[in-house]
């Protein structure tokens, strides 16, 4: 015999002190993949206060397993787990709504964790339990539109003979509507919950399955960069990873790792946040990335670094979703940040300065699929723009200096240069004006004299509305710099070879062609 204390019989549970309070959770401001954590985190309670008894009945080996279960056909999300059930005393607190458990230290303090996520998903959702030591398997109902119409202040509990050693408990959300989540954001809500829960996985004490597959999740840690400080790129490589404690007042205190990643990402790299092993910030691709360490959007280091920190001595939210730093927040990162620039790994440092080489074999297919667009371009367009056949008008011009651009200029940039003996007043404007012709166009320079030698006032305009650009600056316009740094450096060598008396404005106005005539069309 498991227990030797007689079996409690539950015949109602009490759903005040007010029901309509549960009509207003499926207003939350919830995502998926943190309502169906709250049914994991109560599998996970489960089990952790339990594990030795049930490592009695089972043995050493026993692993906790949870199944989260979709069925598109019917509408219905089933959470179900092989955990030490719902005993009978606890009954008239698990379905009250508000009622904070005795034992808070764990994953379920605040008592609303299931009650909020199935009203979330469902008006209608139903919970079948029975646990280890007891026989009897226990089943209760929620029918909110019912509820709610009755005013009832408690729901019937349903019991049926089952064996003692059995125990599970399994959560039913049925009519989801709209809230059952869409095929294509399936992947989104199993790698969430991996992320979510990656601690636990990674101890292979606990397995989470999804839906139909056969496996457990696994989170796939990003390898980390292993390569010599930017600073010293003759030394030995390193691995660019760090250990953090970082104590904070009144106890607080954050420890973990920080790292850069071997690859870059814009949407996976930043870091993730946890509670008691459990994530409650950076889930997947919504990682934690403040500006004060990341800097922009753009930067090196937002897309390499990244790292777990554990967070201990905040509260936080009641969705578990985020945490309440108070006034705390600015003082940490700054000495989070601190930690991170700490030699002799300063992460950020590396990861703002250092480029990687792509290999051969990463490189070359992108560089044969470039390839063949190019000569599909070039074969479809390259002779009629190299042709001298009615361009005579463009020679004429190109044989001689352009005047410099004055339409719709975004940005004026001025650099004095010395060259040769003489100083080159350079001014790069960039301009948004599609009626623009030429991405590119070098102005009739001057020439003037003052105390320091001669000097030469050298205009360069670069359309940023050009087609070329528009096809390959990117849906951010991430690669904007580098065609400003390209026409700028190609502008100032047309000017140093016209000054030689080559005539590279013919270059020039043949360069522009190719690129208007070549860059891909956008379907009409």
């Amino acid at each position: 015999m498991l227990t030797d204390k007689p079996v409690q019989h539950v015949t109602e549970v009490g759903i005040r002190p007010n029901s309509s309070i549960l009509n207003i959770l499926s207003h939350l401001n919830y995502k998926a993949w943190f309502a169906v954590a709250e049914f994991v985190d109560n599998s996970l309670q489960s089990y952790f206060a339990n594990r030795t008894a049930l490592r009695a009945l089972h043995g050493e080996t026993f692993k906790l397993r949870i199944k989260v279960w979709l069925d598109q056909d019917n509408g219905l999300i089933e959470i179900s787990d092989n955990a030490a059930g719902i005993r009978g005393e606890d009954y008239p607190r698990a379905f009250r709504p508000a009622e904070v458990p005795l034992d808070r230290t764990g994953l379920s303090e605040f008592g609303m964790g299931m009650k909020t996520a199935a009203c979330w998903f469902t008006h209608t959702w139903n919970v079948r339990s029975k646990a280890l030591g007891e026989t009897v398997e226990r089943q209760v109902r929620f029918d909110l539109e019912r509820i709610a119409a009755a005013k009832l202040d408690s729901l019937p509990v349903t019991e049926s003979p089952a064996r003692e050693a059995d125990h599970y408990t399994v959560v039913r959300l049925e009519n989801l509507g709209k809230k059952f989540p869409q095929t294509k954001t399936h992947r989104k809500l199993r790698d969430h919950l991996a992320s979510i829960y990656r601690v636990y996985l990674r101890s292979g004490e606990v397995e989470l399955f999804f839906d139909e597959e056969a496996e457990p999740l696994r989170y796939e840690d990003p390898p980390v960069l292993i390569a010599p400080p930017q600073a010293a790129p003759t030394s030995l490589p390193v691995q660019w990873r760090k250990e953090i404690d970082l104590p904070l007042p009144n106890g607080r205190r954050i420890t973990g790792f920080a790292a850069l990643r071997q690859e870059g990402s814009t949407t996976h790299a930043g870091f993730a946040l946890f509670r008691r092993d459990r994530l409650i910030v950076g889930s997947d691709d919504e990682s934690y990335r403040p500006q004060e360490i990341f800097g922009n959007t753009n930067s090196y280091s937002y897309q390499r670094l990244f790292g777990e920190l554990h967070v201990e001595g905040f509260e936080v939210s009641h969705t578990k979703d985020g945490f309440r730093w108070d006034e705390y927040e600015p003082e940490m990162l700054e000495q989070l940040r601190n930690l991170l620039r700490a030699e002799p790994l300063d992460l950020i440092r590396q990861a703002n300065n250092y480029r990687a080489r792509p290999s051969k074999g990463a490189l070359q297919p992108k560089l044969q699929q470039v390839g063949t667009a190019l000569a599909n371009d070039l074969t479809r367009s390259a002779s009629h723009a190299l042709s001298i056949a009615g361009s005579g008008n463009d020679i004429l011009h190109a044989a001689k200096d352009l005047p410099p651009l004055a339409a719709l200029v975004a940005t004026e940039t001025r650099i004095k240069l010395p060259v040769d003996g003489e100083i080159w007043n350079v001014l790069v404007r960039t301009s948004v004006d599609p009626a623009v012709t030429e991405w590119l166009r070098v102005s009739k320079s001057t020439r003037s004299a003052d105390l320091a030698g001669p000097v030469s006032e050298v205009t360069i305009d670069v359309s940023m509305a050009h087609p070329f650009v528009q096809a390959y600056i990117g849906a951010r316009n991430e690669n904007a710099e580098l065609f400003v740094r390209f026409a700028a450096l190609l502008a100032l060598a047309a000017e140093k070879s016209a000054r030689a008396s080559y005539p590279f404005n013919f270059a020039l106005m043949w360069f522009n062609r190719l690129l208007r005539e070549t860059t891909p069309k956008e379907p009409e």
